[in-house]
């Protein structure tokens, strides 16, 4: 399971440059007027052989300048529960305000890692000016550029170094599902409805440090383990509604998962949380099953559950082999089938395919169409095999694995799922010199 490290600091100080440049891509909007961050704001980090979770809270902030140092502190507050490291950023052009004093207030009387990055920091004269930022108490503090990347290096390498051990977990060999999901998507009740008012709960297992509930279930024949993240104590400090509360919470039982159940509420319909959680389960390549609950109050018009499911299909591409399923967690409509299907996703996610075979079915399928030659040249692919790996990730050895594009990895993958059932599953598929 990954650790987690979250950016606080307030808004404008460079957080979501700073995170883009963590994971190696542009996926936060950034601009200069506050609060502007949106879209997505986690994801893995990799460095110096350690993988960590990364999550900008810039983005969660919602409202004008007079709320904003109520939603800061309870980011900070959130953080400080959540997450295993914090990168406290503040900007060497304003000095220290009001607002960083107070993060730094709440920051040191915490027993967790705090790193000080000053941001902005891209010439000698700015290096003499972040000493002020030692009044914050908070100790070395490391003076980077978000935007050109200097000094990053040296925080990472910091940051990995404080990276907590992750606790061995006693590894069970029962499937593990994962129930995520908005809040008021009704997870609680589709557990409820699951497990009945007698609960079939054969151990209950507390989810390690993680206080998400681990219980094993056993229903239709089907032993499974239900990590279920909705029935976690309300904290206090935190209002339920929170869209980070909930991204924190599916970051957390995602990573410890085999295959994400994502519930989503049918009278609200798949919105932009709702992809962010998908997304999330696939960049960690679990397998995904999504439900589309309280189906009985929608208005049904003919093709309605096609439309619905056409509108997700188009939401989710180019991963679109996946099971939407339409359930009503109050009449218990189609729960059965839901853990049916969860199952055969947990089978295909763990299926290997002979290399005999696969060679066999996938050079044929090569043959009939091959890759384009490009610049004159062409591309011979000769061999392929399925690697080790607990995901399926299949390789292909070329002459010229440079002048296959993404098209064509994406036709592959569609006739590799036309032949094996991988329903439900990112698959990964690599070409590589032979």
């Amino acid at each position: 399971m990954n650790n987690i490290v979250a950016i606080v600091g307030r808004p404008n100080v460079g957080k979501s440059t700073l995170f883009n440049r963590m994971i190696q891509r542009r996926q936060a909007i950034v601009d200069s007027v506050s609060g502007v961050t949106r879209d997505r704001h986690y994801g893995k980090c990799e460095w110096n052989g350690a993988t960590f979770s990364i999550i900008d809270t810039g983005g969660y902030i919602v409202g004008s300048e007079d709320i904003f140092e109520e939603e800061i502190r309870k980011q900070v507050q959130l953080a400080i529960e959540e997450c295993d490291v914090i990168i406290f950023m503040v900007d060497v052009e304003r000095g220290i305000t009001a607002m960083d004093s107070d993060v730094a207030a709440i920051l040191r009387s915490v027993d967790k890692p705090i790193l000080l990055a000053i941001n902005k920091v891209d010439n000698a004269m700015r290096v003499a000016d972040a000493a002020e930022f030692y009044a914050l108490g908070l100790g070395d503090y490391f003076t980077i550029s978000s935007i050109n990347g200097s000094g990053t290096g040296e925080l990472l390498d910091a940051l990995v170094d404080k990276l907590p051990e992750q606790p061995e977990t006693e590894e069970s060999d029962l499937p593990r599902f994962a129930v995520v999901g908005r809040p008021n998507a009704g997870k609680s009740s589709f557990i409820n409805a699951l497990i009945g008012e007698d609960r079939n709960i054969v151990t209950d297992i507390a989810g390690t440090t993680r206080d998400s509930i681990d219980t094993k279930y056993n229903r239709f024949g089907f032993d499974f383990n239900l990590v279920d993240t909705a029935g976690i104590r309300k904290k206090s400090k935190v209002k339920e509604d929170l869209e980070f509360y909930s991204v924190m919470r599916a970051v957390r039982s995602i990573e410890y998962c085999d295959v994400v159940i994502l519930i989503i509420d049918a009278t609200r319909g798949f919105e932009g949380q709702d992809q962010n959680i998908f997304w999330l389960a696939e960049k960690n390549r679990k397998g995904i099953i999504i439900l589309v609950n309280k189906w009985d109050l929608v208005e049904k018009e003919t093709n309605s559950v096609k439309g619905f499911e056409a509108k997700i299909r188009n939401e989710i591409a180019p991963f679109t082999d996946v099971p939407i399923i339409f359930i009503s967690a109050l009449t218990k409509q189609r729960i059965y089938k839901a853990i049916e299907t969860a199952v055969a996703v947990y089978e295909n996610r763990k299926r290997r395919i002979a290399t005999s075979k696969l060679n066999e079915t996938m050079l044929e399928v090569i043959k009939f169409n091959p890759p384009p030659a490009l610049k004159g040249k062409y591309v011979k692919i000769k061999y392929c095999t399925q690697l080790p790996t607990p995901t399926p990730q299949f390789v292909f050895f070329a002459n010229l694995p440079q002048y296959v594009k993404e098209p064509y990895k994406r036709y592959v993958e569609n006739k590799m799922r036309e032949l094996y059932d991988f329903n439900g599953v990112p698959i990964t598929i690599y070409f590589r010199k032979k």
